[in-house]
């Protein structure tokens, strides 16, 4: 078997072993699966490892880039809705950068890990390195679509078509990027539980915007946001519930004086006049003039 081809089946293997992962998991992986990777004719291949750009033993060139949470390097998404990513220290020539230019050259794909929070990643792929910066000391990155990702593509084939829809794809992805961020930094500040009924099941947590992100200041970040169960997110987007600035809950008047089953009496009922749980750190407790303007507008709701 030549060099390509087993360089071909490698990626394959690892791409389809990601598909499985997030079929099991979702969008957020956890750490210890990608550090394991796939087992390819009796060789462990890992995901990724302590550095950024990563190559495992048994391929001549990287199958990975990482950008770890709270990463000291300047990894952004450019104006024209490609990644920059920064290379390793400040030598050009470095292997592990010599290896991203080799990537570009003949058009192979790799993994972009994506850091949310300690031990916790999204995954990207295909993700082509389509252009060289040595003297600014990086790389550009796009992410292809998956359905694009035939035999041909993983081969080094040139697509005509690659161009466009690249960057339609990782703009899609830089908005799937901070979505996942938000979420993953709010539960983590709010210890994964909702902030009204303590529920701790994470597939049933939402992170809500205090200023919704449609407005221009609602931006994602923790205190922005507050861990909610599912029921609790709607009924404060809906506001049936109010959160006043001093992290009082109101529920709605009419909602207080319906009759109904349990789940109206102990889902919201029972939660007016309570106080909600809020992050250790005070960095990241909610915004109190954020607070305030919500509180204002389910007031008058």
């Amino acid at each position: 078997m030549n060099s390509s081809n087993y360089d071909h089946l490698v990626r394959m293997q690892v791409f389809d072993f990601l598909g499985e992962l997030a079929d099991r998991y979702g969008d957020v992986l956890p750490l210890d699966p990608l550090r394991q990777g796939i087992n390819f004719h009796g060789h462990r291949v890992p995901l990724l490892g302590p550095q950024g750009i990563f190559k495992p033993k048994i391929l001549d060139l990287p199958i990975s880039i990482t950008t770890a949470p709270n990463s000291p390097y300047d990894d952004s998404f450019t104006e024209d809705n490609l990644v920059r990513y920064r290379y390793r220290g400040t030598d050009p020539h470095h292997r592990d950068n010599v290896g991203l230019r080799a990537l570009m050259m003949e058009r192979k794909p790799l993994v972009y890990f994506h850091g949310i929070v300690p031990g916790r990643y999204v995954a990207t792929w295909p993700a082509f390195v389509v252009g060289d910066d040595p003297k600014g000391l990086a790389v550009t990155i796009a992410v292809d679509d998956r359905a694009a990702l035939s035999e041909h593509v993983v081969l080094g084939a040139y697509d005509d078509d690659a161009n466009s829809r690249r960057r339609y794809v990782t703009a899609a992805v830089k908005v799937r990027l901070h979505q996942r961020l938000f979420r993953e930094r709010v539960l983590a500040a709010y210890r994964d539980q909702c902030a009204l009924c303590r529920l701790r099941h994470t597939s049933l947590l939402e992170a809500a915007h205090i200023t919704p992100d449609s407005s221009p200041d609602g931006e994602p970040v923790v205190k922005n946001g507050v861990s909610l169960c599912k029921l609790h997110h709607a009924a404060f987007d809906q506001n049936i519930l109010g959160i006043r600035p001093d992290y009082v809950v109101e529920i709605r008047k009419d909602i207080l004086e319906e009759i109904d089953g349990p789940m109206l009496r102990f889902g919201l009922q029972q939660m007016h006049g309570q106080k909600i749980i809020i992050p250790r750190r005070a960095d990241f407790r909610p915004d109190k003039i954020a607070l305030e303007g919500r509180y204002q507008a389910f007031r008058e709701a």
